[in-house]
Parts: C-alpha cells; sequence; structure tokens
C-alpha cells in the first residue's frame, strides 16, 4: 500500500531538518495526555511522529508507564505504523498526497484500537515545498474531510481549532 512518492518524501525529508517543522503536537499533548489518562490508556501511536516532539512533550507532562510507537516515513528507524489504544495524528493529513490520503486513513483505523485523535488543518502552510507547492497539499474545509472520516471512524467529538479542527474517533469494526 503506497502512501507517498519518493520525490515527495525527500521534500519531506528536507522540511524536516528545519527545528521549526513539526512542533504542532507540543501545543496538543496537555490534550492528549488527558484523554490518555482519563481512558486508562496503556500505549499511544504516534502517526506522523517527526522528530517525537509529542513523545517529549508528554514526557515533560509527567505522563508515564506507557507504551509509545511513532511512526513516520522520513524515519525509516521508527519501522512500521503499530496498532495502540490511542492513536494520535497532528498536523499530518493535510500533508499527506491526495492521491494517498485512502491508503493513509485506512492504515490509521486498522492501527486505532479504542480512540484516534487527529487534528487538521484546513489553511496554507506557511512552509513552502521546494517544488513551491504549499506544504499543506489538502487545503479543504471539515465538511470535505468527515464523509472520509465517517466511512472509518465514529466520531466522538469534533471541535473548531485555531488553523482547523481536531477529532476524537473511534474504530469502526
Amino acid at each position: 500500500m503506497e502512501k507517498i512518492t519518493k520525490k515527495y518524501l525527500k521534500m519531506q525529508t528536507e522540511l524536516h531538518k528545519r527545528p521549526d517543522y513539526g512542533t504542532a503536537s507540543v501545543k496538543q499533548a496537555h490534550l492528549v495526555k488527558q484523554i490518555f489518562e482519563d481512558s486508562k490508556f496503556k500505549s499511544i501511536s504516534d502517526y506522523g511522529a517527526g522528530k517525537r516532539n509529542l513523545e517529549k512533550s508528554l514526557n515533560e507532562l509527567g505522563l508515564k508507564n506507557y507504551d509509545y510507537f511513532p511512526y513516520d516515513p522520513v524515519f525509516p528507524d521508527y519501522g512500521a505504523p503499530k496498532p495502540a489504544d490511542l492513536v494520535c495524528c497532528i498536523d499530518v493529513l493535510e500533508h499527506i498526497e491526495e492521491e494517498f490520503l485512502q491508503n493513509v486513513l485506512d492504515e490509521l483505523k486498522s492501527i486505532t484500537i479504542k480512540l484516534g485523535f487527529f487534528t487538521i488543518s484546513t489553511i496554507p502552510a506557511r512552509k513552502i515545498l521546494s517544488d513551491g507547492r504549499n506544504a499543506h497539499l489538502i487545503q479543504k474545509p471539515p465538511s470535505w474531510w468527515l464523509p472520509l472520516m465517517c466511512e472509518r471512524f465514529e466520531i466522538e467529538h469534533m471541535q473548531k481549532i485555531k488553523l482547523g479542527f481536531m477529532l476524537v474517533v473511534r474504530s469502526k469494526k
């Protein structure tokens, strides 16, 4: 199942070298921690983990005794995506090449054991790819995203956030 072209992976690898790239999960860590603790979960899968800023932030917030599974095609050492009680996909989906979005969403469904926490930006990014495209390849409103999500997930919670929206979802079995 293809999820990213070699050309785009190379562009993403370059962007990940920037210190200001991949920091969105830091702002969401407090919410992730709350969901995780309230639900008494044991594992987190960080889909699109980048430089593992979510893990660092959760540790700084005092989260302990959990399994953390990062996945990011830019960092092949992380290995394949792993199932977890809570799957986080923060500021990732809008960066996916549209022709592979269905594959990525199907994979997210397959690894979401209990809940998913997803944030999706609906506006242009400040960063531009080396080929001149905006780093947010998909800039669509929630009404475009929701049918795609509802095919795979039950929506537990949806909320507007500064740059788009967040979802807490439960996988449909």
